[in-house]
């Protein structure tokens, strides 16, 4: 089961890190922090950054949902586990597939490659191939894509890198 908590931003690794040292062996299978690669103008030269997909948010991978929420208080910076109808939420197989396979091991987004064709997307390289549906805008000038996807219920706005290198 994938949970999700909330953090203080700016301490998902420090959490994820408390997480893995303090919990009791056997309670975690496994934590993530999400990130995606963003082209940016620094000094002249474009560099690749990374930058967190999900603000505030860590992944806890667990089979005992009901002792993860005991361990959690005593974590500095854990601040709710995300809950439905008074149960934990948990994310569904198909969106845990879609983040892992995005995010592939080192749960990072890499940088995706497109071109514009007659107003329409088409991704040639990167993460974002065949996922072109849940783009819902881009901006080229930061070499950015916003996507709508689902999770938990909603649909998640987040943001990754997309370079378009020509429009026709």
């Amino acid at each position: 089961m994938w949970c999700v908590v909330r953090v203080r931003e700016g301490s998902e690794e420090y959490v994820r890190m408390q997480c893995q040292e303090k919990f009791p062996r056997g309670l975690l299978k496994d934590c993530y922090v999400f990130y995606y690669e963003e082209k940016r103008h620094v000094q002249g030269e474009w560099t690749i950054q990374q930058k967190l997909l999900f603000p505030g948010y860590i992944f806890l991978v667990t089979e005992q949902a009901d002792l993860l929420h005991e361990e959690l208080n005593r974590i500095k910076g854990f601040t709710q586990l995300l809950e439905a109808d008074h149960k934990i939420a948990a994310l569904t197989d198909d969106e845990v597939d879609f983040l892992t396979a995005f995010g592939g091991k080192e749960q990072t987004i890499e940088m995706s490659e497109g071109v514009i064709e007659q107003s329409e997307i088409k991704v040639y390289s990167g993460p974002l191939v065949g996922k072109e549906r849940y783009i819902s805008r881009i901006d080229r000038h930061k070499r950015r894509a916003f996507l709508e996807m689902p999770m938990l219920g909603q649909r998640q706005k987040i943001r990754v890198g997309l370079e378009i290198v020509s429009k026709t």
